[in-house]
């Protein structure tokens, strides 16, 4: 659960900073495949866009502990919407 909302966090973040003025990110879609607990320490999340287009963007998220090893692997699906 903490690692989807991270990535999620992540996701939406990276999204609003892409944005226009007028507009708001939105979650369609997030997946993600839990590899390793961190039961202690840091981890750490990384966001890279897959697809930015004009009414969605795709991120490929991955968290990470401190020794670099995959905790979860995760794909958001964001909705662009204009304000009304």
């Amino acid at each position: 659960g903490a690692s989807v909302a991270l990535a999620e966090t992540l996701g939406s973040v990276a999204s609003s900073l892409m944005l226009k003025a007028g507009q708001a990110p939105v979650g369609l879609e997030i997946n993600a495949n839990h590899i390793k607990s961190a039961r202690d320490g840091f981890v750490y999340g990384t966001v890279k866009p897959i697809h930015v287009g004009r009414r969605t963007h795709v991120w490929d998220i991955r968290i990470e502990n401190e020794k670099k090893e995959a905790v979860c692997v995760s794909r958001l699906t964001v909705a662009v919407l204009d304000h009304k």
